[in-house]
């Protein structure tokens, strides 16, 4: 019982849309018409203002790990049923019950959940392989997928627990059918224009 209120507390906290809440309040604009049409952080950026654009994509971030934090600190909550909050707060912005079901693609949430589950240093290696990826190939969809099988590499190379291999494998399913049009299109590198 425990667990399943963790796992809606999860879903709920990640269902929040700071972005469309950000756009329509402070900005006076539907966030949802920059960009690639998805609520998200970047699309923030896109509407007219940086600094409110990094403050959503960390608010994002933060309604990943603190459900994640609260199930492992407060509700003693470990293995299978963590990944499942896990995968909730996911699952809940991308699939926003606030937005009709019509929820972002799921990366910031998805930084903050396996800095929840691993600690900050996976998150800073998730950090650079994304943006290594970003600089190598030319198509975000697949430098996302790119980063997060490479995380799947540290996952299985440092020995991690099952349990966090099937939270990666439900991430990854949820991350790539949120970017299945983008991933439609073959990867390819990223041109470099010269100076």
């Amino acid at each position: 019982m425990n667990a399943l209120l963790w796992i809606v507390i999860a879903h709920l906290s990640g269902s929040l849309p700071f972005s469309v809440w950000t756009g329509q309040f402070l900005l006076q604009t539907e966030i949802r018409r920059f960009g690639d049409g998805n609520p998200g952080g970047t699309n923030v950026i896109r509407a007219g203002s940086r600094a409110l654009g990094i403050t959503v994509i960390a608010l994002d971030g933060l309604k990943g790990l603190l459900p994640v934090l609260g199930a492992q600190h407060l509700g003693c909550i470990d293995g299978w049923p963590l990944a499942a909050v896990a995968l909730s707060a996911v699952a809940g912005h991308a699939f926003s019950i606030f937005l009709s079901f019509k929820g972002g693609k799921a990366v910031a949430v998805t930084f903050g959940v396996w800095a929840g589950l691993t600690g900050w240093s996976v998150l800073f290696l998730l950090g650079a392989l994304l943006l290594a990826a970003y600089f190598l190939v030319s198509n975000d969809g697949w430098a996302v997928i790119l980063a997060l099988i490479g995380l799947l590499i540290f996952l299985l190379a440092a020995g991690y627990s099952v349990d966090l291999l099937g939270a990666w494998l439900g991430n990854a399913l949820i991350v790539a059918w949120k970017h299945r049009r983008e991933l439609a299109q073959p990867p390819s590198l990223r041109r470099t224009t010269p100076p």
